[in-house]
């Protein structure tokens, strides 16, 4: 099973308040464990410009505002941009597939600040990390369902939307969820 490019749909009663009613971007995931990030779950405390100025990037009139995330519980002062295919970093960008991307060097967030960058794109502090194993197992004991990525449920602004309109994309009416998992 290789989930890269797919989207997590958190169940409900999955245990962890952090990734209650979320849906997870899957980065990448292998035999080796699994990178993705939260993408419905904005940071209240943090703004691009701010970052902008607490990095020394200057901006210009051109310079684009980014939906700033909480990407998930590991390493959430490291910084992440989930973005459109259109872009690739003279640095580093690990292309997930043809529609998306994921880049966590400087020059991408020195590129908004000069107008450029991806068409699409989402700024995200943290991500949402497993051991080897550790997804499929999640999986299996019911507390994730998974969907496959579109760029207008990633890229939505309607953050608080994001989790029910994944749900129904799989046929699932999130007011028939239940919190526990069973044997037929």
């Amino acid at each position: 099973m290789n989930l890269s490019g797919k989207m997590l749909i958190a169940m409900p009663g999955m245990g962890d308040p952090r990734f209650d009613r979320s849906v997870v971007f899957m980065c990448a995931h292998s035999g080796e464990g699994a990178m993705g990030l939260i993408v419905n779950k904005p940071a209240t405390d943090l703004r691009f410009a701010d970052l902008l100025r607490q990095l020394h990037i200057p901006t210009t009139p051109r310079s684009r505002d980014i939906r700033v995330h909480f990407g998930g519980p590991v390493e959430n002062s490291r910084g992440f941009v989930l973005h459109s295919g259109d872009y690739q970093s003279d640095a580093a960008t690990l292309s997930v597939d043809d529609r998306f991307g994921m880049t966590a060097t400087l020059d991408i967030l020195e590129a908004f600040a000069q107008g450029a960058g991806p068409r699409q794109s989402i700024l995200a502090f943290g991500y949402s990390g497993w051991g080897p194993g550790q997804l499929e197992d999640e999986i299996l004991r019911n507390g994730w369902l998974t969907c496959d990525a579109t760029p207008e449920l990633l890229f939505s602004e309607d953050n608080a939307g994001k989790w029910e309109v994944a749900l129904r994309s799989l046929g699932v009416d999130p007011l028939l969820l239940s919190s526990a998992a069973g044997r037929a």
